[in-house]
């Protein structure tokens, strides 16, 4: 008889949900919007559980009894104190199944690495690093940026606009920045802009980090330095959990994963080259597959199934049931 395995990832913009079976084809995939219960509160968590898997479960054409293991990544789940409330949620979905959850950080990881352990670095809307030895040894970041764990987008444009407040206070250089912010708002000029952002008028968070990378890309010294920033301050979290882990002689995959490394190739380089004076072993690898792939490896390992052999046939199998729904 076939055995079903869910996978869920769970996070502050989006989520999402993936069936495969016991020999590593996809079947039913769910998407859903933000679910960090930091955010959404636990109730919320569970409305958005219930509607990707139940669209899940629905395009693979099951029902939630057949579903053998699961494997939650859960954007906010830090501490072992949610455990239970996060728990209370998930129980509204039915399941009948060993389940185990993460942060979503390690269902990123295990997507990623090959050996189903190393270190991964998640940039995105903010930033996050956690790893994993071969023993499951845990080792990891607090997750809060005003804790000093800042270089996701949302932090590189806080500090792109700082460079622009810098500028018209004549505390920094001229930047190229200024004028696209500018532009990018409407503003009538950069006093418009910065009486907007201080009054609330004018917002700007994440989704303007690609303002960043187009003006380093043309050349402004000032952007340029924030991305190679970033790529520092995120390898400064990697080497965090190397030393934790005691990786610093190892052979390892560092996963990189997040949007926010497709805006500049420099920024990669940076995180490489910061990882690679701790840990001259590490090998970034760059995360091409929707996290959730390590959900799905991390229930079938719930269920006694071993995952590592159907590792890549569930990356091209769920890589090609997206491309049927028309998402890369």
């Amino acid at each position: 008889m076939t055995r079903y395995f869910l996978g869920v990832d769970v996070g502050a913009t989006k989520s999402h949900a993936l069936i495969a079976d016991d020999g590593g084809r996809a079947w039913g995939f769910g998407e859903g919007g933000p679910g960090n219960p930091e955010g959404v509160g636990y109730d919320g968590l569970a409305r958005v559980l219930q509607t990707i898997t139940g669209e899940a479960l629905a395009a693979a054409g099951i029902d939630v009894g057949q579903i053998a293991g699961a494997g939650f990544g859960i954007g906010g789940y830090d501490w072992p104190s949610q455990r239970e409330p996060t728990l209370e949620a998930i129980a509204s979905l039915g399941l009948n199944a060993p389940l185990e959850i993460v942060n979503d950080a390690i269902i990123g990881l295990l997507a990623g690495a090959a050996e189903g352990w190393g270190v991964a670095v998640v940039a995105g809307t903010s930033c996050n690093c956690w790893g994993w030895d071969p023993d499951r040894r845990e080792g990891r970041m607090i997750g809060f940026s005003w804790l000093g764990e800042a270089a996701g987008g949302g932090e590189l444009v806080l500090k792109a606009l700082q460079a622009v407040a810098h500028e018209w206070t004549w505390r920094g250089p001229p930047t190229d920045l200024t004028q696209a912010f500018v532009e990018l708002t409407g503003a009538r000029d950069a006093e418009d802009l910065l009486e907007g952002l201080t009054l609330g008028r004018i917002q700007l968070d994440a989704a303007a980090a690609p303002v960043v990378f187009r003006v380093a890309a043309e050349g402004d010294s000032v952007a340029q330095e924030l991305i190679r920033w970033a790529g520092r301050e995120l390898g400064s979290l990697a080497i965090g959990v190397i030393h934790q882990l005691g990786f610093e002689e190892l052979a390892f995959d560092v996963v990189m994963a997040g949007s926010l490394f497709d805006g500049s190739p420099v920024l990669a380089d940076c995180l490489r080259e910061t990882v690679h004076a701790a840990a001259p072993g590490a090998c970034l690898v760059r995360l091409r597959v929707p996290p959730v792939v390590g959900g799905v490896l991390l229930g079938m390992e719930q269920a006694g199934h071993d995952p590592l052999p159907l590792r890549e046939t569930l990356i091209r199998s769920t890589q090609d049931l997206l491309r049927t729904r028309g998402r890369r």
